[in-house]
Formats: C-alpha cells, sequence, structure tokens
C-alpha cells in the first residue's frame, strides 16, 4: 500500500478509515538530572494498577507487531496514568517520551477549531461561499466554509490521483505546494453537488488554511500557534515549513515502497497547508486531546457544531463518486465532524505518515485520554497499530465504553 492511501485510509478509519538527539546520558557513577517541571518524561515507576495495565499492553503490543517504538500518554481527570516510551528510535538510541513525531490530521482538528472561533467573533460565517476569502477556486460560490471543514464538498482527494501517487512513490522528497496538490483535486470535476454528499478530500483542509488566512489576516502557523499552541501550553508543537523535526526526534521507518528504508524526512509538504505541518511530542498529543475533547477552546454552541456540523446521515456511494471514494455513512454513533472524528463517545483523529502512526482521543463520560504514537519494524503490518494500542487500553479502563473503531 502507497504511503498516500495509508495515510488516508488510518486518517479517517474508515476502510474496514535532522537528526535525533541522543537521550541525555550520565557518566558512570553519576545521577541523572532532575526533570525540568513541565518537561514530557517517563512516569516514575514501577507501574502499578492501571498504569500496570497499560503498560503490559503496550509490551505486548510492541511484541505482536514487531513495532520499533511505542510511546504513550494516558491521563484521567487531571492526572496522569502513564507516560511510557517503549523500543527504540534508531538502533542504540531509546525513545523517549519527549521526542517529536509527524502528527498530520490533528492540524485539519486545530484549523476547525479555529474557523469556529472565528466565526464566534462575528468574522466569517460557517455558511460564507469560499468565492468570499477566495474568489479563484473553482465551484468556489457554491462550495462553503463549513463544507471544507466537514469535507462534504465534493472536491476530489488528489491523494488518490494515479499520477500523483506515482510521482509522490518515486519522489518521497519531492516538495510539494499547494497550489499543485489543489490543482489536482479541482482540475476534475466535482464528485457530487457540494453538501449533498461525504468524501475525504485532503484538498478541503489545504483551501480551509488559505480561508483562515484571508479572514484572520495572518500568516496560518502564527494564527495556530497564537489561537492554539499557546492557550494550551503545547511547547512541543511546532509547524514545519520543510522535512526537518526538531530535536529530540523520533524516527521513522517503512516498507511501504518495497524496501525497509528510514521515512524521517519524507518530504510531508503535500499532507495539509503550509502552516499546519505539524510535529508533536506525546505530551502534548495528551494535552491536544484533553482540550478538543472537552471544547476548551470553543464556546458551547460552536463545540457542538465541531462534533456535528450536519454530516450524519450523509454518506452514500453514486454513479459519480463510488463506493471506493464515498466509503462512509455518518451516523450519529460514527461521523466526521468539524474536522474531527466521532465514535460513539469518543472524540478523536488518528494521523499516519509513512511509518509513523498515532493517535489521540477522549472519552468525556470517563474524562479519559489516551495517546499513543509508533514506528514501525520490518515487518510490522499495514495500518495504525497505535489506535489498535489505544483500543485495547480502552477496553481495559473503561469497560462498556470501549473505543471501537469500524
Amino acid at each position: 500500500m502507497s504511503s498516500v492511501r495509508r495515510t488516508r485510509t488510518v486518517l479517517l478509519c474508515i476502510a474496514g478509515l535532522m537528526g535525533a538527539a541522543l537521550p541525555a546520558g550520565t557518566a558512570a557513577g553519576l545521577e541523572p538530572a532532575a526533570a525540568a517541571p513541565g518537561a514530557c518524561v517517563k512516569s516514575p515507576g514501577p507501574a502499578r494498577g492501571d498504569a500496570g495495565k497499560v503498560l503490559a499492553i503496550a509490551q505486548q503490543a510492541q511484541k505482536e507487531f514487531g513495532l520499533n517504538s511505542v510511546v504513550l500518554r494516558v491521563s484521567s481527570g487531571d492526572g496522569e496514568v502513564l507516560t511510557t516510551a517503549l523500543g527504540e528510535s534508531m538502533t542504540g538510541v531509546p525513545a523517549e517520551p519527549s521526542m517529536r513525531f509527524r502528527t498530520g490530521s490533528v492540524a485539519i482538528v486545530y484549523m476547525g477549531a479555529v474557523l469556529l472561533q472565528l466565526v464566534d467573533e462575528g468574522k466569517a460565517s460557517l455558511d460564507d461561499p469560499v468565492s468570499r476569502w477566495l474568489p479563484d477556486v473553482p465551484h468556489g460560490s457554491e462550495i462553503t466554509l463549513r463544507m471544507l471543514g466537514s469535507s462534504t464538498s465534493g472536491l476530489h482527494d488528489y491523494v488518490t490521483d494515479p499520477a500523483f501517487l506515482a510521482e509522490l512513490e518515486a519522489k518521497p522528497f519531492r516538495a510539494w505546494t499547494a497550489a499543485e496538490v489543489i490543482g489536482i483535486a479541482t482540475d476534475k470535476p466535482l464528485l457530487y453537488e457540494p453538501g449533498t454528499n461525504w468524501s475525504y478530500s485532503h484538498a478541503n483542509f489545504n483551501l480551509l488554511g488559505e480561508a483562515l488566512e484571508k479572514i484572520s489576516g495572518l500568516p496560518l502557523d502564527r494564527l495556530l500557534k497564537e489561537r492554539v499552541y499557546q492557550p494550551l501550553g503545547l511547547t512541543g508543537t511546532s509547524n514545519q515549513f520543510t522535512p526537518q523535526i526538531p530535536e529530540p526526534a523520533l524516527h521513522a521507518f517503512t516498507s511501504e515502497r518495497g524496501t525497509y528504508e528510514e521515512s524521517t524526512f519524507w518530504n510531508p509538504s503535500w499532507t495539509t497547508t503550509p502552516g499546519a505541518v505539524l510535529v508533536q511530542n506525546i505530551c502534548d498529543l495528551d494535552r491536544s486531546a484533553r482540550a478538543i475533547g472537552t471544547g476548551e477552546l470553543l464556546s458551547a454552541k460552536s463545540f457542538k457544531t465541531q462534533l456535528d456540523p450536519g454530516t450524519i446521515g450523509l454518506g452514500h456511494p453514486t454513479a459519480s463518486c463510488p463506493d471506493t471514494v464515498c466509503l462512509l455513512t455518518n451516523t450519529a454513533a460514527h461521523h466526521f465532524g468539524l474536522g474531527v472524528i466521532v465514535v460513539d463517545d469518543w472524540i478523536l483523529t488518528n494521523p499516519s505518515f509513512s511509518g509513523y502512526a498515532a493517535i489521540q482521543a477522549y472519552l468525556p463520560a470517563e474524562k479519559l485520554a489516551l495517546s499513543v504514537t509508533v514506528t514501525q519494524g520490518p515487518k510490522s503490518p499495514a495500518g495504525n497499530s497505535a489506535q489498535t494500542i489505544a483500543e485495547r487500553i480502552s477496553a481495559a479502563l473503561a469497560p462498556g465504553r470501549e473505543l471501537k473503531m469500524r
């Protein structure tokens, strides 16, 4: 499976959807320095009770799936259950919770939240046509901001384009511009009348990022920093305009091109709009899961809209949108919101990119947050193993309310 198709599948869970710095060492006979306040570090051991259950699940999954690393943080209410890192980033370099990794679709969650903030402030309306802000976009008078954020625009997903896939597989270090990838999507006829169906398209969020810049008058990276990262204290989160990952970096490897190879610095420019190509550490992912899951950044009205922007009931194959594209029937129990995924009572997203896979998920009824990232080994299965680990943890800690991705 190509890296792009895997990313898309795992992002939605609907198909069944610089070098790293060595961790600080200690000279022989010296005690390690105490962690700085607020540092993202492993929980002090030994792990007992719920922490012991989580650790055992992670250890078993790492062995079962042949994963290079499993990094996770589980929190309940305002308390930490367990933060840990298993395995290696590179040969001889242990994985650590402080290491940064790519978190792809988390950015679209943030963009959806910022859009709703701007709407609350009267700077835009969800039902504004895209043409109000981006007058040159094809079909911009028919597609609204709500449709971009909820992926109901009818735009093609450029990552399904055969020519794009072939180029990406042959040249994983190539830098793509937003105009190039958006153009691939908009050069094709709409899959359906905007707002009448549902199908995921990366182009929606490229355009949404550009629209947010026009609405706010700020570059997207600054907009997200001021409205999301800083208010939530996400000190390990940043946008990257290049393939660089700030140290310490969690390295990734993949067999997607037929040979097991390092993919840490494959260019992620195609994944979403410039200014929202994120790297984070596991503690920031946990903080993000709790903030998004509780609507911390939003008014009560906007939080309700984020969870259901009108997608329930949409999603069905048609003559112009086959079941390989229009493949998710959005129900109250399982649907796409405004950038988020809602599964039963869980609020989540599950990014994947070329050897990296992760999930952030929150269960409001239990105030339970699960954040997991993994990197693949030579024989790791396709798909998002982080998601599977989160499902198993949820079954152990929230029986009867466990996360069950379809």
